[in-house]
């Protein structure tokens, strides 16, 4: 009967202590899962803010930014919901450091990707925009995140390439300037008029619209090859015609050429047949 009792009044005790427990901190964890909420749709209303805002004045430090800064207000944001539960904030904070200082160990190529990122902003080798060629890769830059930098290619691919690796090579900003120099090569046999190809050139370079006066275009012998006299044409264009003149002036060359009487070595190999007896 006294056992009875006893395990009655044990039961009873910790039915209280629960009570008591749950009376506690019922509230604060509300209070706390609330503030989590509240936060979390704040943080992410301000970063869609200032992506908004941002986006339109600098669209290369924005998504770094965003994320940057949305990741260190949500940091903050749980070591407050911590305290309002009753962690202690500063063990909170040393074991955010721990784990943080093992994670930083165990993704030492991330991190050297973040340091990339921020070199990149702050130099600004390129911009979104920008059309690169880098690690192998021609394309227009897209977005330049925290730890990469994502390129579309000619042909639609997507290359997300590490920041850590273009900061650390070399790349080529082809869109660094307004206007970029041509450079091509026609070749005509050794019995053709030379003077009249280099007129033909001309010719072809003032009827195109694409061509700058300034500088003045080049056209000059380039070379004596083994079968062919190589012409030289330098032309100043605008960066995103560049591509579209060369392109257009191999085909309106070649038939110009041909109209004229210009001919165009190609590679021959002469076979002498003997009839043995």
């Amino acid at each position: 009967m006294e056992d009875l009792l006893g395990a009655d009044g044990r039961a009873s005790e910790y039915m209280n202590q629960a009570v008591e427990l749950v009376m506690t901190y019922a509230p604060k964890v509300l209070l706390a899962i609330v503030t989590l909420i509240i936060g979390m749709w704040l943080i992410n209303r301000f970063v869609r803010l200032m992506d908004a805002k941002l986006g339109k004045k600098d669209p290369t430090l924005n998504k770094f930014l965003c994320g940057l800064i949305g990741a260190i207000l949500k940091i903050l944001l749980l070591i407050s919901v911590a305290s309002m539960v009753g962690i202690a904030t500063t063990s909170f904070v040393a074991i955010i450091g721990a784990a943080g200082l093992a994670v930083g160990l165990a993704l030492q190529g991330s991190l050297g990707n973040f340091a990339g990122g921020v070199l990149i902003l702050m130099f600004k080798p390129f911009k979104v925009g920008d059309v690169i060629e880098a690690q192998g890769y021609l394309g227009s830059v897209v977005e330049i995140s925290i730890l990469y930098t994502i390129v579309n290619t000619f042909d639609n691919r997507r290359v997300v390439i590490p920041n850590g690796d273009l900061s650390n090579s070399s790349l080529t900003n082809l869109s660094a300037y307004e206007t970029r120099r041509c450079d091509m090569s026609f070749g005509i046999g050794y019995n053709d008029d030379i003077d009249k190809a280099k007129s033909i050139c001309k010719r072809l370079i003032e009827e195109d619209e694409r061509a700058l006066k300034d500088p003045a275009p080049l056209v000059v012998v380039g070379g004596l090859g083994e079968s062919s006299v190589d012409l030289t044409v330098r032309v100043w264009a605008k960066s995103g015609d560049v591509w579209p003149f060369y392109w257009d002036m191999q085909e309106r060359v070649k038939k110009a050429f041909d109209a004229e009487g210009i001919s165009i070595p190609f590679p021959q190999r002469d076979v002498h047949m003997y009839k043995s007896e």
